[in-house]
């Protein structure tokens, strides 16, 4: 299955996989089977979502913009991603894409993109930033892809946090050595904007008891190096958990 093509179906527009069930996929993915792979009739495809899980799947009908597949078996059970939740200040566009992209191959379940006071851009492509989370989720194989929130201001999401989750927040530059933590499942981390945090936001993020300050060390690291370098620090203490 690893050497076949793997497309994630939402869930929200199919019925249920079953047996002998026939997919027709979106023309998007059509073209790319078809265009960019160069897959024929007969060829096997993985399609995988968090509600079914992932299906063994032959490719029935292939024209252009159209493309049915069979399903064939299942091969994999659904099962949800125990990760992290991310918060993060928009960056310019390629960096965001990365975090995007690296944050869904480190298992984030969910995207919390906050405007803080030194936030630089205050758009996003909200349609572009779920295909990279798509794409992402076909590469690294998980079942499911991360939910992306709105644009929210910082304060507004500290003030509405829910109680029993901890907020990993990377606040400054530390000598302390970056070691793993102690997390759980729906946890969650922020990482800054590119000028970092202002004081004010240092002092309201270090007031708040459900927040706790990591180290990441003592260099100074771009804002999407950071969310990679935090998702890794934490993530890791959830196998202890």
């Amino acid at each position: 299955m690893r050497d076949c093509p793997r497309l994630f179906i939402s869930p929200e527009t199919t019925a249920p996989m079953a047996p002998g069930g026939m997919l027709d996929l979106e023309p998007g993915q059509a073209h790319y089977l078809g265009t960019v792979m160069r897959q024929q009739v007969g060829a096997a495809v993985a399609v995988f979502n968090a509600r079914d899980g992932e299906w063994r799947g032959v490719i029935d009908h292939l024209r252009r913009d159209r493309c049915r597949i069979r399903l064939a078996e299942r091969t994999r059970a659904p099962r949800p991603t125990l990760g992290l939740g991310l918060l993060f200040a928009p960056l310019k566009r390629d960096a965001t894409e990365t975090v995007i992209r690296m944050g869904t191959e480190l298992g984030v379940t969910h995207f919390r993109p906050v405007v803080s006071e030194r936030t630089n851009t205050h758009r996003i492509n909200a349609a572009r930033l779920e295909s990279i989370a798509v794409e992402a989720a076909e590469q690294c194989e998980r079942l499911d892809v991360p939910a992306i929130d709105p644009l929210a201001d910082l304060p507004l999401v500290l003030s509405r946090w829910p109680d029993g989750v901890t907020l990993f927040a990377a606040l400054e530059r530390s000598e302390a050595p970056a070691t793993p933590v102690a997390a759980c499942p729906g946890d969650c981390v922020l990482i800054g904007p590119e000028g970092g945090f202002s004081p004010r936001e240092h002092d309201i993020l270090r007031g708040r008891a459900f927040v706790r300050p990591l180290s990441l060390g003592g260099l100074v690291l771009r804002a999407d190096t950071a969310a990679a370098a935090a998702l890794a620090l934490v993530g890791a203490g959830l196998k202890a958990v």
